[in-house]
């Protein structure tokens, strides 16, 4: 029997557009309605808006097929824009059930190996540096690419995976909880609103004649702390779940599930979330977008031989012709450019005034002597106070070029002799800013770089990232900055049970040993874990205000004399042409929301 009398929807009652799965405690002499909400601005909201299920269709082909009778979705708005997304799923047994574990590969069901079929999993000790503390970067947000070390793209959510054992671990009880305990401490999700841009959601699909044993509390525990919705559902088929998946990913994953898995089940505890987000400005400036932002980058210091330009992104036949460099050996990668110029050398100091003062006169002088003078000025010769004030005019624009900065999109940067990082913010949202971080080791191959990566070395490099600007970089020289940003997009699957048990969560997993008794009454276990993530990273931005400004000559004396002045200068390549990581981050907590690794960018791109 349950603690309390409980009132679950089922899947009619389920609308796909509601606005917010919203926590509305109940009064204890009445039944419970996980469902209810109330306004709070601290409850994750579920925009209204059409899906798109364009993106992602290369995972259908490894992951699942679409029911037959799942109607077709309306196209959520498109911007060829950064998208990542993310769909965590426990899948749980009651007693009265079989195990049925699914093979994605092939997309068929595979019999459970029998026990001495292979070597068994070591027992280890509890993983208590991976312990969160906080929502801040972690070794747990690393630890799947150590775990699947493996020379192909990855993508993954630490933050959707801490969602789903935290939830699970309110549901379990002594050594099962204890061993998710081992593993996420008291970790407290933090809570994000919904919007167009950004979707979390959290829920607990539950069998029509399971219902009864999923305890009040429990869903009392999800809708308070997790915002979750508990929805009952016969598990005929997978469409009401996969329906959920695709509007809380943004409908970048549409049928993430299979029917042959719900029908073998009798609980769901799933997580799901995306982002839509656009750059602050584009990485390269297009042509013909004339709705998305850059900065134009064109570069020349007044009097100094130095100059430096971008040019912009050019269409061919509608479609975008971006520069390709040689990645990891394969020809023909897609890549932005980015470029930087800052001037930290001080001219006049260098040289001395008197003296550049003393060869501008003089040339100029014998200059207006010159028939190309002539010709321009109309004169034999101009008088000296009109030299002297050229000469000043020509010291004033030099002098101006000393502390200049230009960039062609807002990034930071740290180079080092053993690794690269290129770091850039996403527009913010609801008064939160997500950045992407990307870590290319120069030496080391990524595998090996991978194994000695840390929570504590990795926040070093973030915190020792560069804003562009002259006291970041060398004095006496002028900084050039360059560099090519491949652009990618992949989709990948955790083996997400696996990789749980070697971190010492087991026994959720074992039939014999799950001890899942705050979250339903008899016997339960985790049967099955999936974690599949896409993501799309590209050139475009977002709606902004910005212009670059070039100084021109000015119209104090005869335009065509010019003195170039040589100045040092140090280039510092950024370009990513070697297989690397990256970080998707709150900017604010530090918390991780994607982790990846890249080594084809041209897969599905």
């Amino acid at each position: 029997m349950n603690d309390k009398e409980i009132n679950i929807k089922s899947p009619d009652e389920v609308t796909l557009d509601e606005k917010s799965y919203e926590p509305e405690p109940a009064p204890e002499s009445q039944s419970i309605n996980p469902e209810s909400s109330s306004e709070t601005a601290q409850t994750p909201e579920v925009p209204d808006q059409k899906l798109n299920q364009s993106s992602s269709t290369s995972q259908q082909n490894t992951i699942s097929a679409l029911s037959p009778e799942e109607p077709p979705k309306e196209s959520h708005k498109s911007r060829n824009i950064f998208i990542a997304v993310i769909a965590l799923v426990f899948v749980a047994l009651g007693t009265a059930t079989t195990v049925a574990i699914i093979n994605h590969n092939n997309n068929q069901p595979t019999e459970e190996p029998p026990k001495n079929s292979e070597k068994p999993i070591e027992k280890q000790e509890p993983i208590s540096e991976l312990k969160l503390t906080g929502n801040s970067l972690s070794d747990f947000d690393l630890e799947f690419l150590k775990l699947e070390n493996e020379a192909k793209n990855k993508i993954y959510s630490p933050l959707s995976i801490k969602y789903a054992l935290a939830m699970l671990k309110d549901g379990a009880a002594g050594e099962s909880k204890t061993q998710i305990e081992n593993l996420i401490g008291n970790y407290v999700p933090k809570l994000y609103l919904n919007n167009e841009n950004r979707s979390l959601a959290n829920a607990l699909f539950v069998r029509d004649t399971f219902q009864d044993r999923i305890l009040s509390s429990y869903i009392e525990t999800l809708n308070n702390k997790y915002a979750a919705a508990v929805i009952a559902d016969p598990f005929v088929n997978a469409i009401n779940i996969n329906n959920w998946i695709s509007e809380k990913t943004l409908g970048i994953i549409p049928n993430l599930v299979q029917d042959d898995l719900v029908q073998n089940k009798d609980f769901i505890l799933a997580n799901a979330l995306a982002i839509d987000m656009n750059w602050n400005y584009q990485i390269q400036c297009e042509v013909d977008q004339d709705s998305v932002p850059c900065l134009r980058y064109s570069v020349k210091y007044n009097h100094e031989d130095y100059s430096d330009s971008i040019s912009p992104i050019m269409s061919n036949s509608g479609k975008a012709s971006y520069e390709s460099i040689i990645f990891n050996g394969q020809e023909n990668t897609k890549t932005s450019r980015i470029g930087a110029s800052i001037n930290n050398y001080d001219i006049i100091k260098e040289i001395g005034e008197d003296k550049i003062r003393s060869v501008i006169k003089q040339e100029y002088t014998e200059w207006l002597q010159s028939d190309e003078a002539k010709s321009v000025m109309g004169t034999e010769a101009a008088p000296e106070q009109d030299v002297d004030k050229y000469v000043d005019g020509y010291m004033e624009r030099l002098g101006a070029n000393y502390g200049k900065v230009d960039f062609s999109t807002d990034f930071t940067m740290y180079d080092d002799e053993n690794v690269k990082v290129f770091a850039k913010d996403l527009k913010e949202y609801d008064g939160s800013i997500l950045q992407y971080i990307g870590i290319m080791p120069k030496v080391a191959n990524l595998g090996d770089y991978i194994k000695t990566m840390t929570a504590e070395n990795t926040q070093k490099l973030i915190d020792n990232l560069k804003p562009i600007e002259t006291t970041s970089f060398k004095q006496g020289v002028v900084t050039k900055i360059k560099g090519n940003i491949p652009l990618f997009h992949y989709n990948s699957e955790l083996q997400l049970m696996k990789d749980l048990k070697d971190l010492g969560v087991e026994d959720v997993f074992d039939q014999e040993k799950a001890d899942l008794s705050n979250l339903a009454t008899g016997s339960s276990f985790i049967s099955d874990a999936i974690h599949v993530a896409d993501i799309d990273f590209s050139n475009n931005g977002i709606k902004a205000a910005a212009v670059t400004l070039m100084a021109g000559l000015g119209a104090t004396g005869a335009p065509h004399f010019e003195h170039l002045w040589e100045v040092p200068v140090e280039e510092i390549d950024l370009t990513f042409d070697k297989p690397f990581i990256f970080l998707i981050r709150d900017k604010a907590t530090g918390e991780v929301w994607f982790t990846g690794a890249v080594y084809e960018p041209l897969l599905n791109n």
